[in-house]
């Protein structure tokens, strides 16, 4: 009997394996084509296109999208749906790269090209991979996880520096005290790690933030060895 549930385990982890390379070769495959992106983050729930911040979302996607960038999101409603409105109406690439969750998330309709993710980490790859910068709304725990991420392969050296912003000063004021005030205190953090990311309120300051990185990233390419 034991040997039989070893068997079926064993057989079941091999099929886990082949199911997460084939979310990444179909990641890999399409979103290679999409040239540069910037990845938009936020609550999927109670953001509806008269709220504020849903609003400062379609904007800042629609900024973006005038200047030639892909726009990646996690192609469910609320926050998600506002960058995906937001790219398809400045006529630019609308991407939604959709989780399968207990709950269904059910993709919004403004997604151009949609990926469907069984495995979190798998989709958390894709979101780092092709995004030139970060754009973090007001969310929960899933943008938290997405925030983190990002400042955490930074901090870390895992991967080059690029724009992390967050959009909300009031909404992120808390967040930011205790990153001041506890972990600065405990030595948890560096002085430095508070310059990995920046805290705006509109959809200007995240162009301008996004632009200004792009021409110095552009500008050091550029140099002779």
């Amino acid at each position: 009997m034991d040997e039989i549930i070893k068997k079926k385990v064993s057989h079941e982890e091999i099929w886990r394996v082949f199911r997460i390379m084939a979310e990444f070769v179909e990641g890999f495959e399409t979103l290679s084509k999409i040239g540069p992106a910037v990845s938009i983050f936020g609550s999927a729930r109670c953001m509806k296109r008269d709220e504020k911040y849903y609003k400062i979302a379609e904007t800042i996607a629609y900024k973006l999208s005038k200047m030639g960038l892909a726009i990646i999101t996690g192609g469910g409603p609320g926050i998600m749906e506002a960058a995906n409105r937001g790219a398809k109406e400045a006529g630019g690439q609308s991407i939604g790269l959709n989780i399968q969750i207990p709950v269904e998330q059910q993709p919004n309709p403004f997604i151009k090209t949609i990926l469907r993710f069984r495995y979190f980490f798998c989709r958390k790859f894709m979101f780092v991979k092709y995004a030139q910068a970060y754009v973090i709304m007001p969310g929960g725990f899933g943008t938290l996880d997405e925030f983190f991420e990002a400042i955490t392969l930074i901090q870390t050296g895992r991967s080059e520096p690029f724009p992390v912003i967050l959009v909300g000063k009031k909404y992120w004021q808390g967040l930011i005290q205790w990153f001041n005030t506890t972990l600065l205190r405990e030595k948890s953090i560096s002085e430095k790690d508070l310059a990995i990311f920046e805290v705006v309120d509109t959809p200007q300051e995240v162009a301008q933030i996004i632009k200004k990185f792009n021409i110095k990233s552009t500008k050091k390419k550029g140099k002779k060895k």
